[in-house]
């Protein structure tokens, strides 16, 4: 799989896509929600324990640390292309947590159960987004480092 190649989508579509703006911005609007998710809990992190505490993860300090280091670093992996499995799977494991303490729709009823089953599979996306992404980044290196 070749992943700018162009044979399945039309010319005009693959000369978006090939433009070198938009896997930037595209991978800039993957994680979006977790880099201002991180640098809001970093400048407000006692609400960033409050929350941990909330969702019954403890020590609560220490949950709130590793959210910020992870939604802030696994990032920037992701944006600049730098380690992108290990930031994308940072990311990846943070949202598994987050489905499975705030998302618990088997332990609700009625609207929230509603709104949980929908949360919980918006989450599960974004987890399959992180995998594309890299994926896609392990295949644009790889047909870099041979020439093609």
């Amino acid at each position: 799989m070749t992943a700018l190649s162009g044979r399945s989508n039309p010319a005009w579509i693959h000369a978006i896509l090939a433009q070198p703006w938009v896997g930037p911005l595209a991978r800039l609007a993957l994680v979006s929600a977790y880099l201002i998710g991180g640098i809001n809990k970093a400048l407000h992190f006692d609400s960033a324990i409050a929350e941990q505490a909330h969702f019954g993860l403890h020590p609560a300090a220490l949950w709130a640390a590793l959210a910020v280091a992870v939604e802030i670093i696994g990032s920037l992996c992701v944006v600049l292309r730098r380690f992108t499995w290990i930031g994308a799977g940072g990311l990846g494991m943070l949202t598994v947590v987050a489905m499975l303490v705030a998302n618990d729709f088997w332990n609700q009823t009625g609207i929230a159960r509603f709104m949980a089953l929908n949360s919980f599979f918006e989450h599960l996306g974004l987890i399959a987004a992180l995998v594309l992404a890299t994926m896609l980044g392990d295949e644009q290196r790889r047909t870099s480092d041979h020439g093609a």
